[in-house]
């Protein structure tokens, strides 16, 4: 671990709570953690920035409009997107909610929520919706290419074994989840690069140092939701707060939505009970253009 992600735990953590790990104080609390900015030095890319403080790539390029991801420059102002508005979903087990390349996980004791940056399915490979569970977990997992991946890599002339073991070499990285739905995984990695992105084949790719922290935490039976929501709402002393991430299709790739019609529609659902609601509608068409990632205040309850 290197001086600033040891320097940024030390902010970010409070008792016994890691920096991915947030108290849920209230039942009714639907935002955690806080964005910041911090200062890039020459060598650093956002990728590596994403790594060294357990964000997705694609996150931090929404976060960082007009940064060079490769080459951001000694000093750039990046932001660190770790603010979160929670999925509107229940708070039990783990959900996934694909837009934001993110897995939230809920421990049974009901006070904390644990959040990790994951990679999707790619185009042509996505990944699936619904409700399913942790049908069974293995350490130091074998891997077993299905023919559709061996004959797809053959393709480009680079020939699968039927099985590749446990190592450094293998895609599983050290430790895999399989879901009760289809041949559906949480894993680790042998590519560090990816996180965050489309890329797997359906699979969910996590960070090895991540996995290793969640998988000895998740019994098997534990409930998996895997949601698609793009934008999220929340409410935080009289201001209502909007969440804007690139909508994914059902192939999950982005989609061509009406954007301001989806963030009206789900306006309608989620705010007809707030009295005296004054909404900011510049605000809330900047938030849908930007999807940044950002929760951004779009209007307040009250009075004036």
């Amino acid at each position: 671990m290197s001086l600033r992600r040891v320097l940024s735990s030390l902010l970010l953590i409070t008792p016994a709570l890691a920096a991915n790990e947030y108290p849920l104080l209230l039942p009714e609390q639907q935002i955690v953690g806080e964005t910041f900015a911090i200062h890039a030095a020459y060598e650093d890319t956002l990728d590596d920035l994403g790594e060294e403080y357990g964000y997705g790539y694609l996150e931090m390029l929404a976060a960082n409009p007009g940064v060079d991801p490769w080459l951001p420059g000694e000093g750039a102002r990046v932001m660190l997107p770790g603010e979160h508005i929670l999925p509107e979903a229940p708070r039990k087990g783990i959900v996934i909610n694909l837009p934001e390349y993110r897995l939230y996980y809920y421990p049974p004791e009901g006070d904390r929520v644990i959040t990790y940056p994951v990679g999707i399915g790619r185009e042509g490979w996505s990944s699936p919706l619904g409700e399913t569970q942790v049908a069974r977990k293995q350490a130091n997992p074998s891997w077993y290419p299905p023919q559709s991946i061996r004959d797809e890599h053959a393709a480009e002339g680079d020939f699968l074994p039927e099985v590749v073991p446990p190592g450094p070499d293998n895609p599983m990285g050290p430790f895999k989840m399989n879901l009760a739905m289809g041949a559906y995984v949480i894993h680790g990695t042998n590519k560090q690069f990816g996180i965050g992105m489309r890329v797997s084949h359906g699979c969910f790719r996590m960070r090895n140092e991540d996995i290793s922290a969640l998988f000895p935490q998740i019994p098997a039976g534990t409930p998996v939701r895997i949601i698609n929501q793009p934008y999220k709402l929340a409410l935080r002393d009289g201001q209502l707060l909007l969440e804007v991430h690139t909508p994914l299709d059902e192939h999950g790739l982005p989609s061509t939505i009406d954007r301001q019609a989806a963030i009206q529609q789900l306006l309608a659902e989620q705010t007809p009970r707030l009295v005296d609601l004054h909404l900011d509608w510049k605000k809330i068409r900047d938030a849908a253009f930007e999807e940044n990632g950002l929760p951004t205040v779009i209007g307040r309850v009250g009075e004036g």
